[in-house]
């Protein structure tokens, strides 16, 4: 209850704060390439409830390509490489929050392709909302980076990070608690402020 009504404290009151910086990023994806200025994707929720995760849009719209991104993918529009430098890019995810689709702490939500694939390891995971931070979050802070230098970026995705995020995922399952959650959201925004 505590975590919940944070959130939609927070939430609120973050969209209402940054609803100017939102709007100015919002005509600037529109500018920089044709598109809408937001990209909806699929993702898995708590106890297997698929919801649109929002983000601003850092990729040309209509390219079709895999779900990880990987360095320098060549899709990335200008503004979007500002967006996802800073993170910019997350910040409508605030209305995830507020909607209770999301929380600001827990396990990031995956796609529903790799759900399924490790679909009893969700299973765990998944009794709690995904969040826009968590511990795997701040570890894999450079997975773009990471997986650009891979042969085959997907399948050291699916066979390498992916199987560590989800036991890190599980570890702040079985460990979390509102105190930790607030030490995670000040570590992410050092990691952030630090870049």
């Amino acid at each position: 209850m505590l975590k919940r009504g944070f959130d939609i404290v927070v939430s609120g009151f973050a969209l209402l704060a940054l609803l100017p910086l939102m709007l100015a990023l919002a005509i600037l994806v529109r500018l920089d390439s044709s598109g809408p200025s937001l990209f909806r994707q699929a993702r898995v929720g708590r106890s297997f409830r698929q919801f649109q995760l929002l983000k601003f849009r850092s990729m040309r719209n209509g390219n079709c390509g895999p779900e990880v991104t990987c360095g320098q993918d060549a899709r990335i529009t200008r503004v979007g490489a500002f967006l996802r430098a800073f993170k910019l890019d997350e910040l409508p995810q605030l209305w995830n929050v507020l909607c209770g689709d999301m929380s600001f702490v827990g396990p990031r939500p995956e796609v529903p392709t790799f759900v399924e694939r490790f679909r009893t390891d969700y299973e765990e995971i998944l009794s709690v909302r995904p969040g826009i931070t968590d511990p795997a979050s701040i570890r894999y802070r450079f997975e773009a980076e990471i997986l650009a230098r891979m042969p085959n970026p997907m399948n050291h995705y699916a066979d390498v990070i992916l199987p560590d995020k989800l036991k890190i995922s599980k570890a702040y399952v079985h460990s979390a608690n509102f105190r930790n959650d607030v030490s995670l959201i000040f570590q992410t925004l050092a990691v952030l402020f630090k870049r």
